[in-house]
C-alpha cells in the first residue's frame, strides 16, 4: 500500500497527457503476457485490444485515426480472460495486462491519477506474482518471499523502468510525436514484457 501512496505522489504534478502516457507505457509493457495467451489458447481478439492500445499511442501523438474509445470499453471488459475458467498461471498476467488496458483508456477518458496509479501498482504486482509462482518455496518466510521479490532481477528492471518513464514525463512539459514515439520503443522493450517474456507472432 505504502508503494500505491508513493506513486500517487510522484504522479501528483502530472498533467492528464503525462497520466496516460505514464498508463500506455506500462501496459505497451505488460502487453505480450496478454498476446501470448490469447495465441496460446486462442483466447479473444489480441488483434482489436492491439489496435486500441496503438490508438491511445496516436491519441497522445496527436496522429491517427480518433477512435471512439468509451464504445470500445466493453470490447476490453470481453477479452478479460474468466479466472475460473481459465485455471493456469498464463491467465492471471494476461488479465492483468488488459485490466491495464482498460485503466488507460479510463485515464484517457476521466483524466484519473487514480487510474495510473492503479496500472502502476498493477504491473509490480504482476512482477511480484510471477516471481512468487517461479521462484519461491513453502520453506521461505514472508520476510524471505518480499526479500527475494523486491531484489529479483525482473523487479528491480520494472522499478527502473517505471523510474525512468516518470523521470521522461516530468522533463517533457508538451507531449510530442516524437517524444510520443521515443516513449512508446522504450516500453516496447524490443516485445518483452514486464516478466520476461515475448510473444513472437506480436
Amino acid at each position: 500500500m505504502s508503494e500505491m501512496l508513493n506513486l500517487e505522489r510522484e504522479l501528483e504534478t502530472f498533467e492528464p497527457w503525462q497520466l496516460t502516457a505514464f498508463s500506455a507505457a506500462l501496459t505497451e509493457r505488460m502487453f505480450p503476457n496478454f498476446a501470448l495467451f490469447a495465441r496460446l489458447v486462442n483466447f479473444g481478439d489480441p488483434a482489436r485490444m492491439r489496435l486500441l492500445l496503438d490508438g491511445v499511442w496516436d491519441s497522445l501523438a496527436g496522429t491517427g485515426a480518433k477512435i471512439n474509445f468509451e464504445v470500445q470499453l466493453d470490447q476490453v471488459e470481453a477479452n478479460m480472460p474468466d479466472l475460473d475458467e481459465y485455471d493456469m498461471y498464463g491467465a492471471l498476467p494476461a488479465l492483468d495486462a488488459i485490466v491495464a488496458l482498460n485503466a488507460t483508456i479510463n485515464c484517457l477518458l476521466e483524466k484519473d491519477r487514480s487510474e495510473a496509479a492503479n496500472v502502476g501498482q498493477l504491473s509490480r504486482e504482476s512482477v511480484a506474482t510471477f516471481i512468487e509462482v517461479t521462484e519461491s518455496d513453502d520453506e521461505l518466510s514472508d520476510e524471505d518471499l518480499v526479500r527475494l521479490i523486491n531484489t529479483h532481477e525482473l523487479m528491480q528492471a520494472e522499478d527502473g523502468f517505471r523510474d525512468e518513464v516518470i523521470e521522461r514525463l516530468q522533463n517533457q512539459k508538451q507531449p510530442s510525436a516524437a517524444f510520443v514515439r521515443e516513449l512508446r520503443e522504450l516500453a516496447r522493450n524490443e516485445g518483452v514484457s514486464n516478466i520476461g517474456i515475448s510473444d513472437e507472432d506480436d
